[in-house]
């Protein structure tokens, strides 16, 4: 005979414990909601995820009192956004006119802001993270969810949620589970992600380069520069089979480093392929179920607004649902009102992103249309474009501010 499976319950259960996640599970618990917040992986230590930390996060921060001690963390911080054009460097985005306390934009590894919020939630006895724990199945009954069966280390555990929410990022098994409908927008390009060392004589702060064929993105690590490259879609085997000679020549082109900084690149090991996709959900919850941030809208890496629009996400949900979750009163209308909330934003963010994307031509065409998109050569010519460009990137469209609790 088989052991019963054990059995818990909490006011939410979160799958993921991303930046929305956390987040979310951080402002839930603050307003006095129970939490449990599951995560299929052992630890945060995940190289070249979302490492930017936007203003509009760090507002929210520090309206919650905790700017201080996330930026007490080692972070490197960009007040303008730099692309070099033809030798010359221009900033195609620039923070310092912000409405906020931080008008920079904060890098650090997102195994740290993780971490932060981590220990912050944790202060709170109603918040609970459990790590290595993955989602099997959701318990369902009526067309209702009611909880969720998830796998850890010593085996199954129920859990049973007044709320399930789907953190668990743009491969979300929530949303699968969920049978949750995706709307597709494709897109044409990937990201090779690698790190080179950074030199004294280095260009400074936060740059992008357009080289020849391609583009790419700097981003000063301070020990080292993080650096993404714009390759086609599904480019990365055909890069592979033409040999790692090959590839480094290509990003000598690319990136304003010297050559011999290019050779640290010393096998295929070293790079990692971030496969873009832009999507969303036709309709972001069920009775009883909820999904945000990327398992609701997987965004293009553009602007590096992906992980800052979850945690929007996260602040609007809990500003909505932490209330009725309190009082066991949750129903289908306050679960539409936070789709409502935050579709617009989520819309506008990608339709901006997919027009700053240029449409595939062909490989021959590509190769005539060289140099940097139509949206940088614009602010390149009207430099007062650089402040729009600085908040819409910092801040989005609809920034949201955590609700005052008397806890």
């Amino acid at each position: 005979m088989n052991d019963p499976v054990p059995h818990e319950s909490s006011d939410c259960v979160i799958s993921g414990a991303g930046p929305a996640g956390l987040m979310l599970g951080l402002l839930l618990a603050r307003a006095g909601v129970s939490v449990t917040v599951v995560e299929k992986h052992a630890d945060f230590l995940r190289d070249f995820r979302g490492d930017t930390v936007h203003p509009s996060t760090l507002e929210v921060l520090h309206e919650l009192g905790l700017l201080e001690g996330l930026l007490a963390l080692p972070h490197t911080r960009a007040e303008r956004l730099h692309a070099e054009i033809g030798g010359r460097q221009v900033s195609i985005a620039d923070f310092t006119r912000l409405p906020t306390v931080c008008r920079f934009i904060a890098f650090m590894p997102q195994w740290e802001f993780l971490d932060f919020i981590h220990r912050e939630a944790s202060r709170y006895p109603n918040f609970r993270l459990l790590m290595d724990t993955e989602v099997e199945e959701l318990i369902e009954r009526d067309g209702e969810v009611l909880g969720l069966i998830a796998r850890t280390p010593k085996g199954q555990l129920e859990i049973e949620a007044r709320l399930v929410v789907g953190a668990d990022g743009r491969h979300s098994r929530v949303r699968q589970l969920a049978a949750l409908e995706v709307e597709s927008f494709g897109s044409p390009s990937d990201v090779l992600w690698m790190r080179f060392s950074h030199q004294p004589e280095d260009p400074p702060q936060v740059m992008g380069h357009a080289g020849p064929r391609q583009g790419a993105v700097m981003i000063d690590r301070g020990e080292f520069w993080q650096c993404g490259y714009v390759v086609r879609k599904g480019s990365f085997e055909s890069l592979k089979a033409a040999g790692l000679e090959a590839f480094r020549a290509q990003l000598a082109q690319a990136l304003p480093l010297p050559a011999s900084r290019i050779e640290e690149l010393s096998g295929w090991e070293d790079v990692h392929l971030l496969s873009v996709r832009v999507d969303r959900l036709k309709r972001w919850w069920r009775p009883g179920l909820l999904c945000i941030g990327d398992a609701a809208h997987a965004m293009s890496p553009i602007g590096g607004v992906g992980v800052n629009l979850a945690i929007q996400d996260a602040v609007a949900t809990a500003n909505r649902l932490a209330e009725p979750l309190r009082e066991g009163r949750l129903g289908p209308r306050d679960l539409a009102a936070v789709e409502h909330r935050r579709r617009f934003p989520t819309r506008a963010t990608q339709k901006l992103q997919l027009m700053m994307k240029r449409k595939p031509r062909g490989d021959e065409d590509s190769r005539q249309r060289k140099g940097p998109p139509g949206f940088i050569l614009a602010i390149v010519r009207l430099p007062l474009l650089a402040h729009l460009a600085g908040r819409l990137i910092g801040l989005g469209f609809r920034p949201e501010h955590p609700r005052r609790t008397s806890s």
